[in-house]
Protein backbone atom coordinates (compact mmCIF):
# COMPACT_ATOMS: atom_id res chain seq x y z
CA UNK A 1 0.00 0.00 0.00
CA UNK A 2 2.97 2.62 0.72
CA UNK A 3 4.85 1.54 -2.47
CA UNK A 4 1.84 3.27 -4.18
CA UNK A 5 2.00 6.57 -2.17
CA UNK A 6 3.66 9.39 -2.79
CA UNK A 7 6.52 10.51 -0.79
CA UNK A 8 5.71 14.53 -0.66
CA UNK A 9 2.22 14.62 0.22
CA UNK A 10 0.88 11.03 0.69
CA UNK A 11 -1.63 11.26 -1.90
CA UNK A 12 -1.64 7.83 -4.55
CA UNK A 13 -0.49 8.34 -7.84
CA UNK A 14 -3.05 6.23 -9.38
CA UNK A 15 -5.35 9.14 -8.17
CA UNK A 16 -4.99 11.37 -11.44
CA UNK A 17 -5.43 14.93 -10.00
CA UNK A 18 -3.36 16.87 -7.32
CA UNK A 19 -5.58 18.13 -4.97
CA UNK A 20 -4.87 20.25 -1.64
CA UNK A 21 -5.97 19.43 1.82
CA UNK A 22 -9.07 21.23 1.70
CA UNK A 23 -10.65 19.39 -1.21
CA UNK A 24 -9.49 16.32 -0.16
CA UNK A 25 -11.31 16.72 3.47
CA UNK A 26 -14.58 18.16 1.27
CA UNK A 27 -14.48 14.39 -0.63
CA UNK A 28 -15.03 13.01 2.45
CA UNK A 29 -17.47 15.42 4.45
CA UNK A 30 -19.30 14.13 0.87
CA UNK A 31 -18.80 10.81 1.02
CA UNK A 32 -19.66 10.83 4.58
CA UNK A 33 -23.09 12.73 3.76
CA UNK A 34 -23.95 10.19 1.32
CA UNK A 35 -23.62 7.52 3.31
CA UNK A 36 -25.86 8.97 5.66
CA UNK A 37 -28.27 10.14 2.83
CA UNK A 38 -31.79 8.44 2.54
CA UNK A 39 -33.04 6.66 -0.83
CA UNK A 40 -35.84 9.25 -1.54
CA UNK A 41 -38.59 7.43 -2.80
CA UNK A 42 -42.41 8.70 -3.71
CA UNK A 43 -44.95 8.40 -1.43
CA UNK A 44 -47.37 5.81 -1.93
CA UNK A 45 -44.82 3.83 -4.35
CA UNK A 46 -44.93 0.74 -1.93
CA UNK A 47 -48.68 0.51 -2.21
CA UNK A 48 -49.48 0.89 -6.37
CA UNK A 49 -47.77 -0.83 -9.17
CA UNK A 50 -48.89 2.04 -11.28
CA UNK A 51 -46.34 4.38 -8.99
CA UNK A 52 -42.87 4.41 -9.70
CA UNK A 53 -40.40 4.90 -6.72
CA UNK A 54 -38.33 7.77 -8.36
CA UNK A 55 -39.11 10.89 -6.10
CA UNK A 56 -41.97 13.44 -6.52
CA UNK A 57 -42.09 15.88 -3.71
CA UNK A 58 -45.92 14.87 -2.00
CA UNK A 59 -48.49 17.80 -2.48
CA UNK A 60 -51.32 16.56 -0.95
CA UNK A 61 -52.78 18.40 1.78
CA UNK A 62 -53.42 15.64 3.88
CA UNK A 63 -50.04 14.19 2.81
CA UNK A 64 -48.27 12.83 5.76
CA UNK A 65 -44.83 12.43 4.24
CA UNK A 66 -45.23 16.06 3.24
CA UNK A 67 -46.14 16.40 6.88
CA UNK A 68 -42.89 15.04 7.57
CA UNK A 69 -44.78 12.58 9.77
CA UNK A 70 -42.02 9.80 11.41
CA UNK A 71 -41.54 6.58 9.49
CA UNK A 72 -43.13 7.80 6.22
CA UNK A 73 -40.28 8.98 4.40
CA UNK A 74 -37.76 11.69 4.22
CA UNK A 75 -38.03 14.75 1.83
CA UNK A 76 -35.07 15.40 -0.43
CA UNK A 77 -34.15 19.21 0.65
CA UNK A 78 -30.92 21.20 0.28
CA UNK A 79 -29.31 19.72 3.46
CA UNK A 80 -28.54 16.76 2.20
CA UNK A 81 -25.98 18.04 -0.76
CA UNK A 82 -22.72 17.56 -1.50
CA UNK A 83 -20.11 21.00 -0.36
CA UNK A 84 -20.46 22.81 -3.31
CA UNK A 85 -16.54 22.97 -4.49
CA UNK A 86 -16.81 19.34 -4.77
CA UNK A 87 -20.43 18.96 -6.01
CA UNK A 88 -20.28 16.82 -9.51
CA UNK A 89 -17.01 15.67 -9.40
CA UNK A 90 -15.44 12.12 -10.51
CA UNK A 91 -14.05 11.19 -6.86
CA UNK A 92 -10.70 11.41 -8.56
CA UNK A 93 -11.12 15.00 -8.66
CA UNK A 94 -11.88 15.59 -12.23
CA UNK A 95 -15.04 17.00 -13.88
CA UNK A 96 -17.25 14.43 -15.34
CA UNK A 97 -17.42 15.00 -18.82
CA UNK A 98 -19.88 12.58 -21.37
CA UNK A 99 -18.18 12.11 -24.60
CA UNK A 100 -20.29 10.35 -27.89
CA UNK A 101 -18.16 12.33 -31.12
CA UNK A 102 -14.39 12.30 -31.47
CA UNK A 103 -15.13 15.71 -31.70
CA UNK A 104 -15.90 16.57 -28.49
CA UNK A 105 -12.77 15.29 -27.56
CA UNK A 106 -10.82 18.39 -28.88
CA UNK A 107 -12.56 20.27 -26.76
CA UNK A 108 -11.56 18.91 -22.97
CA UNK A 109 -9.20 20.28 -21.02
CA UNK A 110 -7.37 18.06 -19.61
CA UNK A 111 -5.62 19.61 -16.47
CA UNK A 112 -9.27 19.38 -15.00
CA UNK A 113 -11.74 17.50 -16.81
CA UNK A 114 -11.91 13.76 -17.34
CA UNK A 115 -14.29 12.25 -20.00
CA UNK A 116 -16.84 9.04 -19.81
CA UNK A 117 -17.45 7.74 -23.04
CA UNK A 118 -20.68 7.14 -23.71
CA UNK A 119 -22.73 3.62 -23.84
CA UNK A 120 -24.27 4.41 -26.94
CA UNK A 121 -20.85 4.12 -28.77
CA UNK A 122 -19.88 1.30 -30.43
CA UNK A 123 -16.55 -0.25 -29.92
CA UNK A 124 -14.53 0.63 -33.22
CA UNK A 125 -15.81 4.52 -32.64
CA UNK A 126 -15.07 3.65 -28.94
CA UNK A 127 -11.43 2.81 -29.37
CA UNK A 128 -10.96 5.71 -31.41
CA UNK A 129 -11.92 8.27 -28.88
CA UNK A 130 -9.29 6.63 -26.60
CA UNK A 131 -6.58 6.73 -29.14
CA UNK A 132 -7.19 10.51 -29.42
CA UNK A 133 -7.24 11.14 -25.73
CA UNK A 134 -4.61 8.98 -25.27
CA UNK A 135 -2.85 10.96 -28.03
CA UNK A 136 -4.28 14.61 -26.05
CA UNK A 137 -3.53 13.04 -22.12
CA UNK A 138 -7.28 12.88 -20.74
CA UNK A 139 -8.28 10.59 -18.73
CA UNK A 140 -10.82 8.30 -19.46
CA UNK A 141 -13.01 6.86 -17.02
CA UNK A 142 -14.29 4.17 -18.54
CA UNK A 143 -11.72 2.44 -20.41
CA UNK A 144 -12.20 -0.92 -22.34
CA UNK A 145 -11.15 -3.65 -20.36
CA UNK A 146 -8.09 -5.19 -21.84
CA UNK A 147 -7.80 -8.87 -20.92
Amino acid sequence: MEDNMNENNGESISSGLSMDEETRRLFNVRKVQKSKKPTFKRAGSHKFKRLDSNWRRPRGLQGKQRRHYAGKGALAQTGYCSPRAVKGLHPCGYADILVETLGAVENIDASREAIRISGRVGIRKKAQIEAKAAELGIKVLNPTRSE
